[in-house]
């Protein structure tokens, strides 16, 4: 099983905020899943953001593709949620 997350953020702190959260999520699933394989990238470049959504100043985040999250920091509950719905998909 495998899922990629993509963070988007301008800002370095903002990006760190939201990988701890996805890491506490991908923990928190690996005890149901503990084959489960999280690739995580960080795209900083304004015109690869661009690509996915307008917003550039606050984080957002992409699961398998999917744009979940916007201009905000999710809680790793809400990720919780992403991840068990991108699994349930694959």
């Amino acid at each position: 099983m495998r899922i990629s997350v993509r963070i988007l953020g301008h800002k370095s702190p903002q990006r760190y905020a939201v990988r701890r959260a996805v890491l506490a999520a991908q923990i928190a699933l690996s005890q149901e899943y503990p084959d489960l394989l999280v690739e995580i990238a960080e795209v900083r470049e304004r015109s690869e953001i661009e690509k996915v959504t307008p917003v550039i100043i606050y984080p957002s985040l992409v699961v398998n593709d999917w744009l979940v999250c916007v201009g905000r920091f999710p809680s790793k509950d809400e990720i919780l949620i992403w991840f068990q719905q991108a699994l349930q998909e694959a």
